[in-house]
């Protein structure tokens, strides 16, 4: 049975806090012990804050590429200007809507930058660098407080394609594989997979979401037990299509 454990009370996230003492107390203070067969779930918000990701739109000077995709999209030009440093690639511009292709793969709006929740002060907040990275560096500080860490997922709130609404997926993944392929493997009636491959990070990402919430639940982390998943790691990296198979172009 899937169990999702919501934590709160973990309070406002500040440049250079230390992540992992904050999620282990967490976890401690609502009575959870933890092992490698547990999913962690971090939204990359709380991430993002304790690795500074912070930009004044003050400090940003709009370039004349931002100026013009500002009058497009009716945004503010030096948030332009940042999601154009954050991206290599325009996928569509038009009233209110700003989609890009990330620097590190995800097709998203605004590459990510966000401004909810950050407080007041007219800054913004940009995705981690590498969130796989930072994924690997939460589960093994948790490696050195539990003696089996639990994997760990970061997660962020997508729209898709065609469809209304948002859902979490995981941006950043650690000690589970992310995409587990399924081709060649026998269905009930014996004839083998062709194309089923399963983004299980993301999976994972999207159950925790029901209980962090995407508002002001103020529940950044969830420990999600009773899933399983075949032996080995593959990072968040390999859910992202490569522009070679991208047939939207």
């Amino acid at each position: 049975m899937i169990e999702i454990h919501p934590l709160g009370m973990i309070g406002e996230v500040e440049p250079g806090s230390d992540l992992v003492a904050i999620l282990s107390g967490a976890l401690l203070a609502a009575g959870l012990s933890v092992n490698g067969a547990n999913v962690l779930v971090v939204t990359q918000k709380i991430v993002s804050k304790a690795e500074d990701r912070y930009v004044a739109l003050d400090s940003v000077n709009p370039s004349e590429e931002a100026l013009r995709l500002a009058k497009v999209t009716g945004k503010d030009p030096r948030l332009v200007e940042l999601v154009l440093a954050e991206s290599n690639a325009v996928v569509r511009a038009a009233p209110n809507v700003l989609i890009t292709r990330h620097r590190c793969g995800y097709v998203m709006a605004n590459a990510g930058i966000d401004r909810s929740n950050t407080g007041s002060g007219g800054r913004v907040l940009l995705l981690p660098q590498n969130a796989d990275v930072s994924a690997e560096r939460l589960r093994q500080g948790l490696g050195l407080r539990f003696r089996s860490p639990p994997a760990v997922v970061i997660s962020d709130s997508f729209g898709r394609p065609w469809r209304y609404g948002v859902v979490n997926v995981a941006l950043g993944a650690s000690g589970l594989p992310a995409l587990i392929d399924k081709r060649g493997e026998p269905d009930r009636d014996g004839r083998p997979l062709e194309v089923t491959q399963i983004a299980f990070a993301d999976m994972i990402a999207s159950a925790a979401g029901l209980a962090m919430g995407e508002g002001d639940e103020g529940i950044p982390a969830a420990l999600v037990r009773g899933a399983v998943w075949p032996a080995g790691s593959l990072p968040a990296s390999a859910l992202l299509r490569p522009l070679s198979e991208d047939l939207f172009q």
